[in-house]
């Protein structure tokens, strides 16, 4: 049975009961509610906040487990990028010192990369936006810069590989097994002016003769292809050309046999003929030419194998010495 309420008047000087209306008692049933609906969120929100459930519990230690693995991700990154910037450090040296070459420019290498959008919405997130926002950019860096080392330390290999087919190309060591020569050598008409074995007079010799028994080997001096054959009975003789490419070629004469043929592609120290007397020459020896850029050179500077400084010097002394030459 509900309790009865009065209340004094006071123009009637007495008391009487309290009537309510149905409006009335809907208005406080609906306050009694809405008070009852709020105190029980706030208690469930406290609830919550100072008690999580086991879900939430696990939940939140996968969180902080994420956010440990992230930071250690972003460690390893940063370990990566110091080796890598070692790498492009002796990366630039090689291009500068060994090839020549410029290396990768510091703005191009430090620069950002483009399309961060996807690492805006990331660092968005609530628990580990910032950290994983911080890994994603920091390995977009590392893959754009592995990506542009890559492409340097592919044009060091082509440079490597067009700088050993040119050490192997250029002319370098003496048409004559060494042996053969024994490096003693009394008799050796070098470049220049020299009196002609025949006509006795001085003319200009444009190479360099080695004097050999007949029969001799006589090696490519590079690599190179054979791109002219002649067999006389004047001048020359039986001789070679081959062209080494970069500029460079050479002249085989006097030769007594031809081992190969125009077109053959030769390597460097490949026998090529024997050594004879053909054409107009005066006793069994090699005349050795260089001819760079069409024009004939020097060929002693291009001799250097196998001789040690004072050996090359008296090489030198021996084919710039006033004698007669050979042919």
């Amino acid at each position: 049975m509900a309790r009865e309420k009065f209340i004094y008047n006071t123009q009637t000087l007495r008391y009487e009961k309290v009537v309510e209306t149905w409006s009335q008692k809907i208005v406080k049933s609906i306050s009694m509610f809405s008070v009852v609906i709020v105190t029980g969120f706030l208690f469930s929100l406290v609830i919550y906040k100072v008690f999580p459930s086991q879900r939430e519990q696990q939940q939140q230690a996968e969180i902080n487990e994420l956010n440990l693995q992230i930071q250690e991700l972003i460690g390893n990154i940063d370990k990566m990028s110091v080796a890598l910037q070692s790498i492009q450090q002796r990366d630039a040296n090689a291009h500068r010192m060994i090839f020549g070459m410029n290396p990768i420019d510091k703005g191009i290498w430090e620069g950002g990369v483009g399309g961060q959008d996807r690492n805006i919405d990331v660092s968005k997130l609530t628990n580990s936006g910032k950290l994983l926002s911080v890994a994603l950019e920091k390995s977009d860096k590392l893959k754009r810069q592995l990506a542009l080392q890559s492409e340097s330390l592919d044009s060091i290999m082509l440079k490597a590989k067009n700088k050993e087919d040119f050490w192997a190309s250029i002319p370098s060591i003496k048409p004559i097994r060494e042996d053969k020569l024994k490096k003693n050598i009394t008799i050796l008409s070098g470049f220049g002016m020299r009196v002609h074995p025949i006509h006795k007079v001085r003319k200009m010799h444009l190479g360099l003769d080695f004097t050999a028994p007949a029969g001799t080997d006589i090696q490519a001096t590079g690599k190179g292809k054979v791109v002219e054959i002649e067999q006389k009975t004047t001048g020359y003789g039986n001789y070679v050309v081959i062209d080494h490419g970069h500029g460079y070629k050479t002249l085989y004469a006097h030769m007594g046999r031809v081992d190969v043929k125009v077109g053959d592609k030769v390597l460097k120290g490949q026998t090529i003929g024997k050594v004879g007397s053909t054409g107009t020459s005066t006793a069994p020896h090699l005349h050795y030419e260089v001819i760079y850029m069409g024009k004939k050179v020097n060929p002693i500077h291009y001799c250097m194998d196998g001789l040690t400084p004072e050996e090359y010097q008296e090489l030198a002394d021996a084919a710039e010495a006033m004698n007669q030459s050979l042919d």
